[in-house]
């Protein structure tokens, strides 16, 4: 027998196994890089040593204000500095995060309070009515703290406590909880889904803290990038990238409102080395007209998900100085978890338009994840012929615990043992995924997820309409965009205009029909509405 096979003495003990946690990268960082810049927002510029203080102060007020560990912090923050720091000030007062999209309508924003059972919620000026009015609806409320954006010229209201004031009070050395377990959750974010209802997906700080060593791999880091945050960071926590920064020592430039002219200028000012966003951004940069531009000499990485970026835009990026990284992944996925790797040589001798092709593919897994793999109906992987549609699923450290209190979707999801996205792909012979068809219900119009079902819903509350059918149209700036197909009751009427209009009235407006068809559905004899014929029809 081999000595190995002797484990006497070879324990876990507190000298050899720490919990893994991102908050052990902002103690790093504090402690080595105190007066470095990690923060800048407009005149606002806050050295690691200030971060890691106004950290603790963020932790202390929220226990302050009755967050216990295991509590819920929601957010409603554009990406501003306190929605950067609530990525380590919540979870260092042991609570949960939950960053809500600024964008959602009362209704959806009241569920998201009330099934995630948030305690506190920090909301931005611009959007306290929308905060106000969710809370409203519910028999235990969130407590609201203002956060004023003097950056912006949105003053204080006076109607609520604010952030800063509750900072100014807190204590700066408050001990902050670190996780006994890395299974502990630490963020709740909330995906569209397919049904309507957003469903809540739990992170752990295991897959958080090893999505940023995979991420800084991937993406070709070395010590002190400077990250501008384009990627809204209420979608999966700005793809975890808050976390990441302080790993690198890097620093984090908000962007509160994303415009070419911002994007260009602090490129030019502040010397930004890295972003993410969706190709509609790559859109506006590349066709930004001439006076909205600023130079800039460095090397600037970039990451693109949400749909495959046109051939076009990514030759003309290429030509501005940019390298853009295609990734993909889920909210369920923590973000992005598939990278399109350039493979040197042979790729870079192909033409622009081939080399643009290589790159609207999906790709290969993250270093932290195990695999990517694209199943058939059978439940068997599919040939890698670059033909042959199947679901694509991961596996690995950067999936989520599960749904909150949704047993039955968490099983479905995890079905075989990997993580099924619904999203429909090949896989090619050299191994690299791509999709080929969104999940049907799914429209991703400038990065945001919009249900079908859910906009159909809506359209089917106005008393003219009798049947209706929701898909994606191809749209050059949005990539895609809500297109209604409507049979009307017999007699009944109604202009497109209004039709849109009430659903503006009840929905998000980025979710609102942009065009509107009126005439009978392609159906099967059962009566099921035929999709994909309505989808042939916006495509041609």
């Amino acid at each position: 027998m081999g000595w190995m096979h002797d484990e006497t003495g070879l324990d876990r003990c507190a000298a050899n196994h720490v919990a893994l946690t991102p908050l052990s990268h902002l103690v790093r960082a504090a402690a080595i890089w105190p007066g470095r810049e990690a923060l800048v927002y407009g005149d606002i510029r806050r050295t690691y040593g200030d971060y890691r203080e106004r950290v603790s102060r963020m932790a202390s007020a929220l226990a302050r204000l009755g967050v216990a560990p295991g509590d819920v912090v929601a957010t409603l923050l554009p990406n501003v500095p306190a929605q950067v720091e609530a990525s380590f000030g919540v979870p260092a007062c042991g609570a949960v995060l939950n960053t809500i999209n600024t964008r959602l309508d009362v209704d959806t924003v009241a569920y998201i309070f009330e099934h995630g059972g948030a305690k506190v919620v920090l909301a931005d000026t611009q959007f306290l009515d929308l905060a106000v009015a969710a809370c409203a609806t519910l028999a235990m409320p969130p407590v609201i703290v203002e956060v004023p954006d003097l950056e912006a010229g949105l003053l204080p209201t006076g109607d609520h406590p604010t952030y800063e004031d509750l900072l100014a009070q807190a204590d700066p050395d408050f001990a902050w909880h670190m996780p006994a377990d890395e299974w502990e959750s630490l963020a709740l974010n909330y995906t569209s889904g397919t049904t309507g209802r957003p469903k809540g997906v739990v992170y752990h700080h295991r897959g958080a803290y090893l999505m940023t060593m995979g991420t800084v791999v991937s993406w070709r880091m070395v010590l002190y990038p400077r990250l501008l945050v384009v990627v809204p960071l209420f979608h999966c926590n700005g793809w975890c990238h808050s976390w990441m920064m302080p790993l690198v020592g890097g620093t984090v430039v908000c962007l509160r409102d994303v415009t070419a002219p911002e994007i260009f200028g602090a490129l030019a000012d502040e010397g930004v080395t890295h972003f993410g966003g969706a190709p509609i951004v790559l859109n506006a940069l590349v066709n930004a007209p001439a006076d909205a531009r600023r130079p800039f000499d460095q090397h600037v990485e970039v990451y693109t998900a949400g749909a495959p970026p046109p051939a076009a835009t990514l030759a003309r990026m290429e030509s501005l100085g940019f390298n853009v990284t295609h990734v993909y992944g889920l909210t369920e996925t923590y973000g992005h978890v598939v990278e399109n790797v350039w493979q040197p040589g042979d790729w870079d001798a192909l033409d622009a338009t081939d080399r643009a092709a290589m790159k609207a593919r999906q790709g290969v897994p993250f270093p932290m994840m195990e695999g990517v793999e694209v199943f058939a109906d059978d439940g068997r992987p599919v040939p890698a012929d670059g033909e042959t549609q199947g679901e694509i699923a991961m596996r690995g450290n950067a999936v989520m615990k599960g749904y909150l209190k949704n047993p039955e979707a968490t099983a479905e999801a995890f079905q075989g043992g990997w993580f099924r996205s619904g999203d429909l792909g090949v896989k090619h012979p050299d191994g690299y995924v791509q999709i080929r068809d969104r999940a049907k219900d799914i429209i991703i119009s400038g990065g945001e997820n919009v249900s079908s079902v859910e906009v159909e819903g809506a359209i089917m509350h106005h008393d003219a309409v009798s049947l209706c059918a929701v898909v994606a149209r191809p749209d050059d700036k949005w990539g895609e965009v809500p297109c209604a197909f409507v049979e009307l009751r017999d007699g009944a009427e109604v202009s497109e205009a209004d039709l849109i209009a009430f659903v503006r009235a009840r929905l998000a407006g980025f979710k609102t029909p942009k065009s509107v068809v009126f005439g009978p559905l392609p159906k099967t004899s059962t009566g099921k509405i035929q999709k994909f014929v309505l989808r042939e029809r916006v495509r041609g």
